[in-house]
């Protein structure tokens, strides 16, 4: 169904060094292929989506409508001082990161950096969750609530982030999180990222 000069672009989460292969395949056929790591969940239909793009520079140009109808916009995030006179797309939310498998690469260190910060949430406040346990002097337990903890470490802490938003929002809703299972199934990027580190 493709023709030379036509453009395939994977905006899921795919193997960065399967975009490399299917890139090299494409390119015998004249075909452009361009791999865009999206990050924004299930809330990008209302918020924007963050892209991380790999490929030909010249055709990832050519998309830019594309792209910037899709990304965020710079909203109500400030720059970040110093950046005034960089140019690029960066503070819209869409960013071109270099050849083939470069946009999912970034993805997947994203990624891996998301879940190393979700466990990190996870692992913190199921201490603070056991902090009253029997095993403890009783001079040194606790009974705290987890969602005021959750609201108050989004005021200005330095580890608030839109995981904790979505924290504090799952405490309040939930205060035992008793719907939740508890895990979430491997969808390979936390593997990949360490295999890439590994390699590098």
């Amino acid at each position: 169904l493709l023709a030379a000069g036509d453009i395939i672009m994977d905006g899921g989460n795919s193997y960065y060094k399967d975009d490399v292969r299917r890139a090299k395949l494409l390119q015998e056929k004249g075909i452009h292929y361009i791999d865009v790591g999206t990050s924004g969940g299930v809330w990008g239909i209302e918020r924007g989506y963050c892209l991380m793009i790999g490929g030909p520079e010249k055709v990832v140009e050519s998309l830019d409508p594309i792209f910037k109808t899709l990304a965020p916009g710079k909203g109500q995030i400030e720059p970040t001082p110093g950046r005034e006179n960089i140019p690029g797309t960066a503070e819209q939310g869409y960013l071109y990161c270099g050849p083939a498998g470069a946009g999912h690469y970034v993805k997947m260190i994203h990624n891996g950096i998301e879940y190393g910060m979700m466990m990190a949430y996870a692992e913190g406040f199921d201490i603070l969750r056991n902090s009253n346990a029997e095993s403890l002097p009783e001079e040194l337990r606790y009974n705290f609530d987890l969602k005021n903890i959750a609201e108050v470490w989004r005021r200005g802490s330095v580890i608030g982030s839109w995981l904790l938003d979505l924290t504090a929002g799952a405490l309040l809703e939930d205060p035992d999180l008793s719907s939740y299972a508890g895990y979430v199934e491997d969808s390979g990027e936390g593997r990949w990222t360490v295999q890439a580190a590994i390699e590098a």
